[in-house]
């Protein structure tokens, strides 16, 4: 059985809504998932999993969030390679620019990616829940 981490950090609890749904499609495809907020995440912990999803919404002018996402995310990236990896996130303005970046980020630090990175406008309508789940069940094939 595959073994896969839904990390997220998330302000207004769009992007939770977004991990729990991928866990959700994960655990509809036999995967055995973790829920955890990026606080309670590191390094040593992301070698415990085959497959991992990480979940930031876009802060400031696009970019991670910095006090917490980003320093796990930056120790955690280099543990990353070979594995199966996916990005999520949600977003208030912009056009997803910083979804673009995190993924060529993790592209530039040799993480393979295995889907492109999804994102939801603000609070996940129905069909943003219908892609997590979906991307949810294809990380755990």
């Amino acid at each position: 059985m595959a073994k896969m981490a839904v990390v997220y950090w998330s302000g207004t609890g769009n992007t939770e809504i977004m991990a729990n749904e991928i866990a959700a499609g994960a655990r509809g495809n036999g995967a055995s998932v973790d829920v955890i907020t990026c606080d309670s995440f590191s390094a040593d912990q992301a070698d415990e999993y085959d497959i991992l999803a990480f979940g930031c919404p876009a802060m400031g002018s696009e970019e991670l969030e910095d006090s917490e996402f980003e320093p796990m995310f930056s120790e955690v990236e280099s543990r990353l390679a070979g594995k199966k990896v996916a990005l999520f996130g949600s977003y208030d303005w912009g056009d997803g620019e910083w979804m673009r970046t995190w993924e060529t980020r993790c592209k530039d630090a040799g993480i393979e990616l295995a889907a492109e990175g999804l994102i939801a406008n603000n609070t996940p309508d129905d069909e943003a829940v219908a892609a997590c789940r979906a991307l949810g069940g294809s990380l755990a094939e």
